[in-house]
């Protein structure tokens, strides 16, 4: 590393890394000592990203073109990150040693989920430059320590109280009101973790299911809500904060299954929860991403719901709506470059592809034309009405086909990016690709998701 304040320049330090197989990526040199708080990290350097999930793999796919390398820790061989990373290391979360080889091929180190074992991330901290720190992590891993913090930032959450007892249940159920919420303090995600009561007769049942006072629980009161938001935030080590436009979310199963982006809220709701995620992000001094899920209320009013101290789900619509897409933007706030503006381009729907929808998807990319793959129907397509309309192109996980109708605008005014992650096996509600659905209007968007049955079976909540 240089000692004036930035870290990771071209030429120091820093090796042309090869796929694991191959050649390896090399470490610092002995002695050498890992960047400090604040340092800029700049292109040429290598990013180590603990977990080789899909969002790894993208945030690998953005940081590259802006000339970064990445190494990835996950126990998967062949992980989707590991598939588009400089090196592979596989092993265990937990595997001190791993981690140990983690920090010296790194010049920083990211994660891409958050439940990370917290000896690993104690030692990363002290063998390498961790911006993100530990303290998020520690907040964000428990409901409690969660909701605590977002209540000192001075934004809303729902009512909720702490169970210890199935007594206390039935007490916090009576105060709180039915229908009501259990979940685990920690762990769970996408609906995991967690029980609906809807009567007191299902209280005992609950309990049971969640563990019987063998981890800690949380009781929260049912809030009836008009919409799900969520607003990203980016805040960089000096200080920067920039927020992403806030996406309308729709779950099926507890699982995310369309984002809509502009938001069909009023204005000043969505300048509120946008408000709501930069007060979050600097309050709990963020740095990367963090991921602000919110409901809305029949008359306006937001109770924030969970974080996340990553890129999310709810985010990949700015792969090519926004300026600058989440991915890109969490590489350079955990870098301490300026963060890219976050514009939106264009009006857009994201919607994922789960294991059960691969087939349908292929069957419907095996058509003779499937519509609006490759044509140009979105507000930021206008200036490639001029290209050539036979032009197809397919790099890394993105594809575009080449069909457009005669005024070069996508068949419905729909133009359809397609990104798929990699994964091995097509499991039923595994996350497998998203696709985000460029458009003039979020509702031509909607309808091409039903006309085109991929989704069929999906009912939403």
């Amino acid at each position: 590393m240089s000692g004036d304040g930035v870290a990771g320049k071209a030429g120091i330090g820093v090796s042309m890394n090869e796929k694991s197989g191959g050649g390896t990526t090399q470490p610092r040199q002995a002695g050498q000592p890992a960047a400090s708080a604040g340092k800029r990290i700049l292109p040429g350097a290598t990013i180590g990203i603990l977990g080789g999930g899909q969002l790894g793999r993208m945030m690998a796919l953005a940081g590259s073109h802006l000339g970064y390398r990445f190494v990835t820790l996950d126990p998967t061989p062949d992980s989707p990150c590991g598939q588009v990373a400089s090196r592979q290391l596989t092993a265990a979360y937990n595997d001190v040693e791993a981690a140990c080889t983690l920090a010296e091929l790194s010049d920083v180190i990211t994660y891409e989920f958050e439940n990370v074992d917290a000896r690993v991330t104690e030692l990363l901290e002290r063998e390498c430059y961790v911006p993100q720190g530990s303290g998020l992590l520690y907040v964000t891993q428990h409901r409690l320590r969660e909701k605590r913090a977002i209540e000192a930032a001075g934004v809303k959450v729902a009512p909720y109280e702490e169970i210890v007892s199935a007594s206390q249940l039935r007490e916090a159920a009576a105060r709180l009101g039915l229908p009501c919420v259990l979940k685990t303090a920690t762990g769970g995600y996408d609906g995991k973790g967690q029980r609906v009561i809807r009567a007191e007769d299902e209280l005992e049942a609950a309990y049971e299911a969640l563990g019987r006072g063998k981890v800690e629980l949380v009781l929260e009161k049912w809030i009836t809500f008009e919409r799900e938001l969520s607003v990203i935030a980016a805040r960089s080590p000096s200080g920067e904060v920039r927020t992403f436009p806030a996406a309308e979310n729709v779950h099926v199963d507890n699982i995310l299954h369309l984002s809509i982006v502009p938001a069909r809220v009023p204005q000043d709701v969505i300048a509120r929860a946008e408000e709501l995620a930069r007060r979050i992000a600097e309050a709990l001094g963020v740095v990367g991403l963090v991921a602000v899920e919110m409901f809305v209320t029949a008359g306006g009013e937001l109770f924030v719901n969970e974080l996340a101290p990553r890129p999310h789900n709810s985010g990949h619509y700015t792969m090519e709506a926004c300026v600058t897409s989440q991915f890109e933007q969490h590489v350079r706030a955990i870098c301490d470059l300026p963060l890219g503006p976050t514009t939106l381009r264009t009006p857009v729907v994201m919607v994922n592809v789960l294991g059960e929808h691969v087939e349908p998807l292929l069957s419907w990319l095996a058509s003779a034309e499937p519509e609006g793959f490759g044509a140009c129907g979105g507000a930021a397509c206008g200036a490639a009405r001029t290209a050539d309309a036979a032009s197809a192109a397919v790099a890394g996980n993105a594809a575009e086909g080449s069909r457009r109708d005669a005024a070069g605008n996508g068949i419905g005014g729909v133009t359809v990016k397609l990104h798929l992650y990699g994964k091995h096996e097509a499991k039923d509600k595994r996350k497998m690709g998203h696709i985000n659905l460029l458009t003039d209007d979020v509702e031509k968007a909607l309808a091409w998701v039903e006309r085109t049955g991929i989704w069929r079976e999906q009912k939403r909540e």
